[in-house]
């Protein structure tokens, strides 16, 4: 009697193909796909026609040079960004009792200039120190026109908020404290890395 042979059974694959669908299910649900982060800034609008350069009082403009290191140059000092924030409240809160300063909130510029080097965090602490320095001063002076303590974080909600009464507030303290920000071009002096 001879043995019979076996045939092979081999792998059942025809739930394979389910399988796969369902992992690609799976990731496409799952996977969060990267989005390019940005910061939200209007844009001033397009000027129509030819515009002539506009003359600025010097002492309204407060200067911040970042070179490719990295490193500040403020008013044309050596600098930190921590002393950024005191120093913006002082120059736009001036009323022209400083002469060095500005005259006053409305024609306060403050001025960033950067090299095609300059990290962009670097670029982002500054500017995160400016936008600070303007929300204290507009929390302050609606504490002091409501008669109620009002927080930055307490101005900011008013800020995302959308009912009337918010909006007024925040418009007061928008128009009382503008934020005149100017990015001027950058120079390539200090050297791309």
């Amino acid at each position: 009697m001879g043995k019979k042979k076996r045939e092979d059974p081999g792998v059942n694959a025809s739930s394979m193909a389910d399988i796969a669908f369902l992992l690609l299910i799976f990731f496409l649900v799952t996977t969060r796909i990267a989005s390019e982060k940005g910061i939200y800034r209007d844009l001033a609008p397009k000027p129509e026609g030819e515009v002539p350069p506009v003359e600025l009082n010097k002492r309204n403009v407060y200067k911040v040079i970042i070179n490719s290191s990295n490193e500040l140059l403020i008013e044309g000092d050596e600098g930190r960004i921590g002393q950024i924030k005191k120093e913006v409240k002082a120059h736009v809160n001036n009323y022209g009792a400083d002469p060095e300063l500005s005259v006053s909130p409305k024609d306060a510029i403050i001025s960033i200039k950067t090299d095609r080097g300059t990290d962009y965090t670097t670029y982002l602490a500054v500017l995160d120190e400016i936008l600070q320095a303007y929300n204290e001063l507009r929390a302050e002076y609606l504490t002091k026109q409501l008669g109620e303590k009002i927080t930055v974080e307490d101005f900011l909600e008013i800020s995302r908020q959308d009912t009337q009464v918010n909006k007024d507030r925040y418009k007061m303290a928008k128009d009382k404290y503008p934020l005149n920000v100017s990015d001027a071009e950058p120079t390539g002096s200090g050297g791309a890395k």
